[in-house]
């Protein structure tokens, strides 16, 4: 429409052009940040990451757990991080978010690593056991929501 303008969407690319501004501004909600972006082909998308403020929340809620865990058996431990990793992957595992549920992933492993090795004074645990345990425990970061194209197309 002639004299709105956009401040996210489709046109919001072009009306900041035109006006001589930036790019569009991103917003957060539901716990992702969502950005404009284009396809390989030049369409518009809606691209959404992770909040940054979500994931540093829930990093420092997990190494605040670990810490508590820390002398409860290896296994039990690695049941419960399976649960909060798997937990983070069902919600935030979208397209074009592999690198923020990879970090997620990554860092609940240091943050394990680092809980695990300040057991007792002799008990480091090296990094070769530790991927061990992470292969074992720890479920692997992958797509788990299609496309909305794809999820919600009928066939018959």
């Amino acid at each position: 429409m002639p004299g709105t303008t956009a401040t996210s969407g489709r046109f919001a690319a072009e009306e900041c052009r035109r006006r001589g501004e930036g790019k569009p501004e991103s917003f957060d909600f539901l716990g992702f940040t969502h950005i404009c972006g284009k396809t390989k082909s030049g369409a518009f998308q809606v691209l959404r990451y992770t909040s940054r403020k979500r994931l540093r929340a829930s990093l420092q809620r997990v190494k605040a757990e670990l810490r508590e865990r820390r002398h409860h058996p290896l296994p039990e431990v690695g049941q419960w991080l399976r649960a909060v990793v798997q937990g983070h992957l069902n919600y935030f595992a979208v397209h074009g978010n592999y690198r923020r549920i990879q970090a997620f992933r990554n860092q609940a492993l240091v943050h394990w690593h680092k809980a695990a090795s300040s057991r007792s004074q002799k008990g480091y645990v090296n990094w070769r056991r530790m991927y061990r345990l992470a292969k074992l425990w720890v479920p692997p970061v992958r797509i788990l929501h299609p496309w909305p194209e794809e999820r919600l197309c009928v066939k018959t």
